[in-house]
This record gives structure tokens, C-alpha cells and sequence, in this order.
């Protein structure tokens, strides 16, 4: 590493002893079914059982320990909608400093509560990270408030890096690392810290809908913006420090697409018992979109934050059983006589399906005036059972046909 970086091995080395008390040493797990998922030996660094859930407390410790005593007195400021707030806000109570957080207004109400249930004051300011970092600005000026930054700071990098040092003394067969980058302060600090054992590979993930550092090493053009379930690296400024580290160490950043990082999420939950947050599956969501460049190899994940909203989470999980064919959505016809709803739920019941939701009606104009149809939304054990129950009402005349992603009755089974 000859080329002069922001920080070095020995930052992150002495970040590792700084932070050392103050945050959670996480555990690196092996990951048996992942591994059996994706073909690769995997082991995953638990970052989402830090006492915010997420890794930034590392960065934040090694920033605030920096602090003078004159420093300490005026406090910090922090923008941030999310993990950063409440990881500067938790460890500056510790250490008994001020410090004042800038988020959005549109920031989740759950997220301003935990991050003032912290002990810090929050300022909800503009509608994006943008705004807030004006209103930083401002408080810097007005105040002398020091400003710890999310990712563009070395000693945010450096802490960041630790759990580098970290995975690879846990497992120094590692053959390669696979992290997220948002503004590329925990990548930057991993591939520094990586480098002490220059064998590894390193490998970035970002969310498709925000190619940020990737545009900014290709020179394209790729449309950054939009909703994603990443939103922890949903980030259109890049870390000026990070880029050139990030462009000189790191093999290749993978895109990963909604479906991906959804079905990443869902596969922590279910097959690793583990709650991840969409930026913190990103890691995995790559290896399920790049089997093939991970397999047969050792391969550490950073689940680097499990903060995830329980109604979305639970969202998730049922958009990946109805893309496993594990919850299907149908129509039928059948005469309208007295008793025929409680007939198809019996025979659905005589079929092993598990009935979730059920509707009938008289009044669709594709319905004959003597019929009746009823909606069905049923749990199966996979696709072999959903095409056997379908089949099977199909036999005996019910017509079943499945009801698209808009309500409308699709063709087929």
C-alpha cells in the first residue's frame, strides 16, 4: 500500500485498541445453510448485535475518544436518518457529550425516538441528508459544535476498519470479504485494515438503484435514485476519502437489485436466525446475484446492521413466500347455493393448504348471474403442492385462476 491514503493499517490497528471496552467484539459464525445456499463457505460477521445494531458505534468510539476536553465541553453534531444518529447519540452519553443530531423530517418517527431515547437533542431539518448537512453547517458556525461526519472521516474510517482486523484473526483462511458501501466509510476502513493480509480479495455491494462509487470508478452514468430497502446505502455523495482506497484495493462492486436484497433478508431470518436490515444483507444479496464468482471459496459477510422496521420485515418475508409459490392468491366459480364456501374450505383443508384470506362475491360482471366467485389466498409447502391443490380443484370444476400482483385474475395455474 504505497500510495498515501487518508488512513493506514496503523490507524485501524489503534482504533482496535480505542474502541476496545466500548463496543462488542461481534462474533464471526459460520453459516452452514447459507454456505448449502450459495456454494460458497460462509461466515458471517454479526455486526447487528451491537448495542444500536449496526456496526457505526466503531467509527463514532474512535471519533469521540479523539475529542479534547475543550471539544468535549462544546459537544458533537451528527447528520443522519438512521444507525449513525443513534450510535453517535448512545456512546456520547457514555462519555458524558453533548451531542446534537440533524435528520430529516421525513426521518421515521421510531428512528427520532430511539436516537433522543439516547440522550441526544434532535433537530429535524429539510427532507434529505442534504438539507441537513446546511443545517450542520450552521450549527458548527453558531455553537463550535464538532462535527462527526457518517463516513468521511479518517477516524471514522479507522474504527470502521477494526472488523477487518477482527474477521481475518478469527479466520485467517478467509479468501474474501464482501461489504456494503453507502458513502464508503466502512469499506474504505475494511480494505485498509484488509490489507495487512493482502491475500484476501475484496468485494463491494451497493444497491443497484444507487451506483454512486461505482459510477464515480467507471466514469458512467447510471441513474442514482428511487425507494430501496437498502436505504442505510442508499447514498448519492460518495466519501471523498474513501474513493481513492476504494478504486485502488477493491476487486469489484456488484450491484444487487430489490428482489435480491429482499430474498437476503428473508434468507438471514430463516436460514441464519439472524435479523438484518436491507443495506446489512447486501453482502449476502451479492452472493446470491454472483454464485458463480463466490463458489468453492471463504467468503466473510458483514451483516453490518440488523435495525429493520418490524412491518417491513414482515412484508418481506411474505412477498418471498408468494415468490416461492409458498402463498398463492386465486379466484373460482361455483354456483351460488347455500354451503359451497364452507365445501371448497373443507377441501382445501382435506388438501394440506393453510387458509389465509377468503372473499366471495356476486356482483363481477365475468361471474354468471347464478354463480358465485370467491378469492382464496392460501399457505402451501411449495410449488409442487400449489400445482397439485390447483390441479386438483381444476379437476373437479372450480376453475381456480391465479389473481396477479393487481387484483387482476390471471390465466393458467
Amino acid at each position: 500500500m504505497s500510495q498515501p491514503y487518508a488512513i493506514t493499517p496503523d490507524d485501524v490497528v489503534r482504533a482496535s485498541h480505542t474502541i476496545r471496552g466500548h463496543v462488542l467484539r461481534t462474533p464471526l459464525v459460520p453459516a452452514p445453510r447459507l454456505s448449502e445456499l450459495t456454494g460458497a463457505r460462509v461466515l458471517v460477521k454479526h455486526e447487528n448485535m451491537q448495542a444500536t445494531g449496526a456496526f457505526k458505534e466503531r467509527g463514532a468510539v474512535n471519533r469521540l475518544n479523539a475529542l479534547s476536553e475543550s471539544e468535549r465541553r462544546r459537544g458533537v453534531v451528527a447528520m443522519s436518518a438512521g444507525n449513525h444518529a443513534q450510535a453517535v447519540a448512545y456512546h456520547a452519553k457514555r462519555l458524558g457529550i453533548p451531542a446534537t443530531i440533524v435528520m430529516p423530517a421525513t426521518t421515521p418517527l421510531v428512528k427520532v425516538e430511539n436516537t433522543r431515547a439516547h440522550g441526544a437533542t434532535v433537530v429535524l431539518e429539510g427532507e434529505t441528508l442534504v438539507d441537513s448537512a446546511a443545517c450542520v453547517d450552521r450549527l458548527v458556525e453558531a455553537h463550535g459544535f464538532v462535527l462527526v461526519h457518517p463516513y468521511d472521516d479518517p477516524l471514522v474510517m479507522a474504527g470502521q476498519g477494526t472488523i477487518a482486523l477482527e474477521m481475518l484473526e478469527d479466520a485467517p483462511d478467509l479468501d474474501c470479504l464482501v461489504v456494503p458501501i453507502g458513502g464508503g466509510g466502512l469499506m474504505s476502513g475494511i480494505a485498509v485494515g484488509a490489507s495487512l493480509r493482502p491475500r484476501v480479495e475484496l468485494y463491494g455491494v451497493e444497491a443497484a438503484l444507487y451506483p454512486a462509487f461505482l459510477n464515480a470508478i467507471d466514469g458512467q452514468d447510471r441513474p442514482i435514485g428511487g425507494p430501496t430497502l437498502a436505504e442505510g446505502i442508499a447514498v448519492k455523495t460518495i466519501g471523498r476519502l474513501a474513493l481513492p482506497i476504494i478504486r485502488d484495493l477493491v476487486r469489484e462492486i456488484i450491484l444487487v437489485d430489490e428482489p435480491q436484497i429482499e430474498r437476503a433478508v428473508h434468507d438471514y431470518a430463516t436460514l441464519q436466525r439472524s435479523l438484518a436490515e436491507g443495506a446489512g444483507a447486501a453482502g449476502l444479496a451479492a452472493l446470491l446475484a454472483r454464485p458463480d464468482l463466490f463458489a468453492g471459496r471463504t467468503v466473510g459477510l458483514v451483516l453490518c446492521g440488523g435495525n429493520i422496521d418490524a412491518r417491513l420485515l414482515a412484508s418481506v418475508m411474505v412477498r418471498e413466500l408468494e415468490r416461492e409459490d409458498r402463498i398463492i392468491s386465486f379466484r373460482m366459480t361455483a354456483s351460488d347455493r347455500p354451503g359451497v364456501l364452507g365445501r371448497v374450505a373443507g377441501r382445501l383443508g382435506e388438501l394440506g393448504a393453510n387458509i389465509l384470506e377468503v372473499s366471495h362475491g356476486r356482483l363481477h360482471l365475468d361471474v354468471p348471474a347464478k354463480s358465485v366467485s370467491i378469492d382464496v389466498t392460501i399457505e402451501t409447502r411449495g410449488p409442487g403442492h400449489t400445482a397439485e391443490i390447483l390441479n386438483t380443484l381444476r379437476d373437479e370444476g372450480l376453475e381456480p385462476r391465479r389473481i396477479g400482483p393487481h387484483g387482476n385474475a390471471a390465466t393458467g395455474g
